[in-house]
């Protein structure tokens, strides 16, 4: 073979190993880049189901406070236990009426 032809093909085999080198640097980065996509869209996911549960604990927050500001009040925890355990006064008589979603007893009509 002559100088020409070895120079030609060290060049080619070159420039093959180089082509081959090039290629799996864009297929690792590839790879790479679609890991951080997905890893950024999960913890997307994530920190969206966070904001939300953290907006539930705000509002059930809300309503505790506006509970305990209504249980600091002796008239509201006097109307509160009379209505929720039955509890009456001195005297007082307690009657039970049917409520308006209860169905009434058919009578024949």
């Amino acid at each position: 073979m002559s100088e020409k032809k070895v120079k030609k093909k060290k060049r080619n085999i070159a420039s093959t190993i180089a082509t081959v080198l090039f290629l799996g640097l864009g297929v690792f980065f590839i790879v790479q880049v679609s890991g951080e996509v997905r890893n950024t869209y999960e913890l997307r996911k994530e920190l969206k189901e966070a904001q939300e549960i953290l907006a539930q604990i705000k509002q059930e927050n809300v309503e505790l406070e506006e509970q305990r500001t209504k249980l600091e009040d002796p008239e509201y925890v006097k109307s509160y236990a009379r209505g929720t355990y039955m509890l009456g006064k001195e005297g007082e008589q307690i009657f039970f009426l049917p409520s308006s979603n209860e169905t009434q007893p058919a009578n024949g009509n």
